[in-house]
């Protein structure tokens, strides 16, 4: 059964998540004036949105995807490519090598426009730079997804390959978190409870 509104693939393309779907089709508005290109820009965002559902961390999956620093309570953060790894303002990265990502998943440059492995802005059809995504903060997303009010409060380090990293508690007064049991406090203020968990990656060495 989907959970939290992603489904599993089962053969062909994976079922894109609503969210995903309507972010493809503003991309796609976005692109061009002319209603065919539209069509071809939406699809070629769908796809890669499609490559990234598949590793999309769903909530009851928390405990196959553990990471450094954090045993299986609370699920992990839904974010665009798996690991919620973020940066030191909240804004998802790539896990493997730190690169900032957009919603969609796609690696993108300092303005915000998606680039390929080259570093070079990917183009439409028409030669076109593709248009940014939106890129929001992990926590904040939360809110869009699961339609309830989140906000970081505190966190607490581990040491990790080397280096102190950074867990960070995306709090909501929602009774029940991200698994689908009861909420625990962690490090959450103010009535707030955790409803899932991030990680942000310091250079102090340890």
């Amino acid at each position: 059964m989907p959970i939290g509104g992603f489904a599993r693939p089962s053969t062909g393309f994976p079922r894109v998540p609503e969210h995903l779907d309507r972010l493809t089709e503003t991309l796609a508005r976005d692109s061009s004036r002319r209603g065919f290109l539209a069509r071809v820009g939406g699809a070629l965002v769908a796809a890669t949105a499609a490559r990234t559902v598949g590793t999309l961390i769903e909530p009851g999956d928390s405990d196959a995807f553990h990471f450094c620093g954090h045993i299986f309570t609370t699920g992990s953060c839904p974010h665009p490519t798996g690991l919620p790894r973020i940066d030191s303002r909240g804004y998802p990265l790539r896990a493997g090598d730190a690169h900032p990502i957009d919603d969609a998943g796609r690696p993108v440059n300092e303005a915000g426009q998606p680039v390929g492995d080259d570093g070079q802005p990917l183009r439409d059809p028409d030669g076109r730079p593709l248009p940014p995504a939106p890129r929001t903060r992990v926590c904040d997303r939360v809110q869009s997804i699961y339609r309830i009010g989140t906000k970081v409060d505190g966190s607490w380090y581990r040491c990790c390959g080397g280096k102190v990293r950074k867990l960070v508690d995306c709090c909501s007064r929602n009774s029940r978190r991200i698994n689908g049991d009861a909420a625990l406090t962690g490090y959450c203020y103010a009535g707030r409870k955790v409803y899932c968990v991030m990680y942000y990656d310091t250079q102090v060495p340890c």
